[in-house]
């Protein structure tokens, strides 16, 4: 799986993740969500994505085919 793909993949699962405890525990919860998604807008502007430099030190490569 590659980078990009992965990086998708985690914002998605935290977005649910945050959507289902704001509703079940805090509806402060839904900031996590609203920092996923400008994390997300921020990097289609400009490039930077911390998840994705995370992974390539993990060694993970950016065209790896799944």
């Amino acid at each position: 799986m590659s980078i990009d793909r992965m990086v998708l993949a985690f914002a998605g699962i935290v977005i649910l993740v945050s959507l289902l405890l704001a509703v079940t525990v805090s509806p402060y919860f839904l900031w996590l969500t609203a920092f996923v998604g400008a994390n997300l807008l921020q990097s289609a502007f400009t490039g930077f994505c911390p998840l994705a430099m995370i992974l390539k030190r993990f060694g993970v490569t950016p065209g790896a085919a799944f």
